[in-house]
């Protein structure tokens, strides 16, 4: 099942182009994306998840585990951003911290399905808020990560005039935070009927403008690697130990509020995971000057594979111990 599930997610097309878009910078190769369709990508990318988001919220009935629920998505979306910023803060620059720390706090879609694969081959039922609680952990990092940029970088030029309150209102109205926000609260107002009706542009082509979105964050990390490799280990360890960290964080917690195996190991998995497609798109929008050859690599290449391979059956293995 692991193999098979570590395969089955290895050679998905979006994940595939992304490592075409790496080819093409290492043998110097002419493919490029024009810059207005990249931005155009990441603003449909950011409505699409949103609107997603908003309405997985709406079709979620209302109990006190599920206000828990959001509760500890809400506290993890937070708390994972700020801690690995000041880690971070330490050996990259600014801008760099925070969009990794952003990706960190943010989750991965990709390697959530993949645990509910797991779960549905265990024969373990998990509760359905748990979808609705990962999409709700989308934007919360990125808000988080963009502050924490505005507030440090203010910081750096006069700290003495900057105002919370302004870098505040500024992240929260940056273009990228505003429409996956927006988004999300439309989504969440629409009814079934309406929804539907734009179905076609928010899910039926996501997979093609992801695989075109990855594709360009190939060509873009391709292009800035070395800056990966120049800062020697340390980018490895972070991205190998700090999603064990939250995980292991998220699943102690989660083991308080919920009895579900199942949505214990979920927990475990948002904790631990890293976005590689909503950070990304916000990023390359509301701070440019991140480079994209740091945060993308480290979500994509290093933790995304290791949630495979050894997260989801190493918290599995913890919550058998303890039930």
């Amino acid at each position: 099942m692991a193999i098979e599930t570590l395969i089955e997610n290895l050679t998905n097309p979006a994940l595939l182009f992304f490592l075409l878009g790496i080819i093409a910078v290492q043998i110097k190769s002419d493919l490029q994306i024009p810059e207005n369709s990249s931005k155009f990508i990441s603003i449909y990318l950011l409505l699409s998840i949103g609107f997603k988001g908003g309405q997985e919220l709406s079709h979620s009935g209302m109990s006190m585990e599920l206000v828990y629920s959001m509760g500890l998505g809400l506290f993890l979306a937070s708390l994972i951003p700020i801690t690995s910023f000041f880690l971070l803060k330490r050996k990259f620059s600014i801008e760099n911290a925070g969009a990794i720390a952003a990706s960190y706090g943010s989750v991965s879609a990709v390697t959530f399905v993949t645990s509910t694969t797991f779960l549905d081959f265990e024969g373990i039922n998990f509760n359905g808020h748990m979808i609705a609680v990962m999409a709700l952990m989308e934007a919360p990092a990125i808000i988080v990560g963009v502050l924490l940029i505005n507030y440090f970088k203010r910081g750096e030029k006069k700290k003495s005039t900057s105002n919370f309150s302004d870098i505040v209102w500024h992240s929260v109205t940056n273009g990228s935070v505003l429409l996956i926000l927006g988004s999300l609260l439309i989504g969440f107002m629409a009814t079934p009927a309406q929804a539907e009706g734009i179905k076609p542009f928010t899910t039926d082509i996501f997979k093609g403008f992801l695989a075109v979105f990855l594709l360009d964050m190939g060509l873009t990390s391709g292009k800035q690697l070395s800056s990966m490799l120049n800062k020697g280990m340390y980018p490895f360890l972070f991205s190998s130990v700090m999603p064990f960290i939250n995980g292991l964080l998220a699943l102690l917690i989660s083991m308080q509020i919920t009895d579900a195996a199942g949505n214990q190991l979920l927990f475990a998995i948002l904790g631990a995971s890293a976005s590689y497609i909503a950070v990304p798109a916000a990023m390359s929008q509301a701070v440019p000057e991140a480079n994209a050859g740091l945060y993308l690599p480290m979500a994509l290449g290093i933790t995304f594979p290791l949630n495979v391979i050894i997260g989801i059956p190493f918290y599995y293995s913890i919550i058998l111990m303890t039930s």
